[in-house]
């Protein structure tokens, strides 16, 4: 079975490095599929989960706020401010985190104030998702 380099990155440091058969993300318009061989490739990602199909059978998630995802010919590198193991996804902080933007954006006093309470809710709900998402797949 044919595998491609994957390579998933955060401001911070580099979060996975591996061989995959299949690299699923969210992209703006919808979910991307990225098999080796795939078609050079840049684009925009919003938050949400990213799976890593692995040769073994095997997958790896993470949970990304956004980002890039480039693909070159050998390998598929995939940058966002955040990412995170999705084992080591926190809910009751992504819980709490939703209900501070609710609150923020019913409190919001400025226009900026309330863009950046909804993205702060947009990233929550994507964390929940994500976490949603593993347990359904572990069972």
């Amino acid at each position: 079975m044919s595998t491609i380099q994957v390579e998933i990155v955060s401001a911070e440091q580099e979060i996975w490095s591996g061989e995959g058969t299949m690299v699923f993300a969210p992209g703006e318009v919808g979910e991307l599929g990225i098999a080796p061989k795939h078609t050079p490739l840049i684009t925009r990602l919003k938050s949400g989960d990213v799976r890593v199909q692995q040769e073994n059978g095997e997958e790896q998630f993470f949970f990304i706020s956004g980002g890039i995802l480039e693909v070159q010919p050998h390998v598929v590198t995939i940058l966002s401010d955040t990412a995170i193991r999705a084992v080591d996804l926190d809910q009751a902080a992504a819980e709490e985190a939703q209900k501070r933007a609710e609150e923020a954006m019913r409190d919001q006093t400025s226009a900026m104030e309330y863009a950046r309470a909804k993205a702060e809710l947009a990233n929550a709900v994507a964390q929940l998702r994500a976490i949603e998402k593993l347990r359904k797949l572990k069972s």
